[in-house]
């Protein structure tokens, strides 16, 4: 698409009028955030006058929808991880000869089979989103959290009560279809609903959540396993599934908001798509003074499963377009470092039960315990991720006339530089060397703190960067990163076994180090790369429609 070009970059110095620069389309996150004289936050996207545009909802409403959605993630990776912790029951159970005293080989042979369970289940999280962002990005985000809440939910129930191993695993294989949406679409959601000086922040509890999911499943699992057979894990998974699903059916609405591009034609030029826009900009300001106010829509029509179709871009090309995404830079490093974070924690997790009970002789539930520095380093990671990213980013905006890009949040990316591999270095001369259990657990600690705080900040700079296709852009890292932890799962054990802990995990920590530290390369040239990158001939597929563009 040589007539797809990008939007002209603001100039600091030279300000144009604001109807304009509101105007603009595929800025690249190329955009201005403060008032040139008064330096006040300029909202963006810029809401309507309509009651029911979400940008419009009161902020306790606002606050509420993202609870709801960091609550369905939470539940998400409860029941994808959490069993995990009970991985050595769960073999002798379906495996009754597999005893690790008695016959160590026939154990290790069927622990790997039952491993099989969690590794389809976080395959099917990531590459089941190729088919639920597409839905959500052309049908709307609320039929896509029930339909795929009430696959997770029945799956749920499903596990409670099969006992044969192919049908368990089918179970497991199909219910990771259904919870990995809630872990794309919260993005999309969030960037529907909030404004961009404040996305940061609120994409900081959804990595949080994302995070405190596998560590809460470990608790609880854990917990649980002290008076009950791990199979009670699934009913007490399956009731709170299910009350989300509730939760969602009668209190999330629709979050997608078709903005009024009736004046753009998809033929025009640049120029003439930016006059065109700003003289809607003009007509809807006019129309506003002289019409009545769009009504608000009933609490009964807001339970509508369907509302409207969003985009008149195809399925297919909407399913395709993550495939070209990930070829861009920013995307691509984005998605390693969501794979040196969460996908080393798949690692983490997929023998932490055997490592901790060899090493320490620790019980189950005492093993889902050391996941509370988890929870702690999560929670810590929250404002290290969301408030001190929109700061850095807000103060280097100031320094530069009040024009926000996308690069000025990446300097934020320091902390997780140092707590990433530091974190796998302690868990893994912890548990070689047999040190003090608080050792390897506050390396737990300090791994979910780098999930949250890093990788918040590198998803926050590529949705900023192609907010218009802030779906396909979570897909595109997020699938890459389940892959990634797929594949390292199967020779986590071995690779463990041959090299050790410590050489293992330190091979983790500086593949963990050098991808993080890429954000410099990106700080200095990440615009040049985004621009460059635009024109080439693999990537003019994902060029997006003008019916797209959500106004930054």
């Amino acid at each position: 698409m040589t007539d797809d070009p990008i939007a002209e970059a603001l100039d600091a110095n030279n300000e144009r009028p604001e109807r304009l620069e509101h105007a603009r389309v595929r800025t690249l996150g190329n955009v201005r955030l403060r008032h040139h004289e008064t330096n006040e936050v300029i909202l963006i996207p810029t809401p309507s006058a309509d009651p029911n545009d979400p940008l419009n909802w009161s902020q306790f409403y606002k606050y509420y929808i993202a609870t709801i959605i960091c609550i369905a993630m939470m539940m998400c990776n409860f029941l994808a991880a959490g069993p995990t912790i009970a991985i050595v029951s769960t073999t002798m159970d379906f495996f009754p000869g597999a005893n690790p005293k008695l016959d160590p080989a026939y154990f290790s042979s069927s622990i790997s089979k039952v491993s099989y369970f969690f590794t389809t289940t976080a395959l099917l999280q990531g590459t089941g989103n190729f088919f639920w962002v597409p839905v959500a990005n052309k049908y709307g985000r609320r039929p896509t959290y029930i339909l795929s809440y009430l696959i997770y939910t029945a799956c749920a129930i499903w596990l409670c009560f099969d006992h044969s191993y192919d049908g368990f695993l089918a179970g497991r294989i199909i219910m990771g279809f259904g919870a990995g949406a809630a872990e794309t679409i919260a993005p999309i959601t969030i960037a529907d609903v909030f404004f961009l000086h404040e996305r940061g922040k609120v994409m900081a509890f959804y990595t949080s959540f994302l995070s405190v999911g596998v560590a809460f499943g470990m608790i609880i699992s854990g917990l649980i396993t002290i008076q009950h057979e791990w199979r009670v894990i699934y009913q007490v998974a399956s009731a709170l599934v299910g009350a989300v699903l509730l939760l969602a059916f009668f209190s999330f609405p629709e979050t997608a908001y078709i903005r009024d591009l009736r004046d753009v034609d998809e033929s025009s030029s640049p120029d003439q798509i930016v006059l065109e826009k700003s003289h809607a900009v003009t007509s809807d300001v006019e129309r506003a003074t002289k019409a009545v106010a769009p009504k608000k829509k009933s609490y009964l029509s807001s339970l509508k499963i369907f509302h409207t179709q969003l985009t008149h871009e195809s399925l297919l090309k909407l399913i395709l377009r993550p495939l070209g995404l990930i070829f861009l830079p920013p995307v691509l490093w984005s998605a390693l470092v969501e794979s040196v974070t969460i996908g080393f924690l798949v690692a983490v997790t997929s023998n932490v039960d055997v490592a901790f009970e060899a090493t320490y002789g620790f019980a189950s539930w005492q093993v889902g315990l050391c996941f509370i520095a988890a929870l702690i380093g999560s929670i810590i990671g929250i404002p290290a991720g969301g408030q001190f990213g929109d700061m850095v980013a807000d103060w280097l905006t100031k320094r530069n006339g009040g024009v926000r890009d996308p690069e000025m949040r990446l300097p934020a990316m320091i902390p997780s530089l140092i707590t990433a591999p530091l974190a796998l270095i302690l868990y893994g001369v912890g548990i070689e060397h047999q040190l003090h259990w608080i050792c390897p657990t506050i390396g737990l600690g300090l791994l979910n703190f780098s999930i949250v705080q890093g990788t918040n900040v590198c998803l926050v700079y590529v949705i900023d960067a192609y907010r218009p296709v802030a779906g396909e852009v979570t897909l595109a890292v997020m699938g890459f990163k389940s892959l990634f932890g797929f594949l390292l799962s199967f020779y986590t054990n071995n690779w463990i076994a041959e090299s050790g802990y410590q050489n293992a995990y330190g091979v983790m920590a500086a593949i963990s180090a050098v991808i993080i530290l890429m954000w410099v390369p990106l700080y200095i040239w990440g615009k040049q790369i985004r621009h460059a990158s635009w024109t080439w001939p693999v990537i003019s597929y994902i060029h997006w429609n003008i019916d797209r563009e959500v106004g930054e």
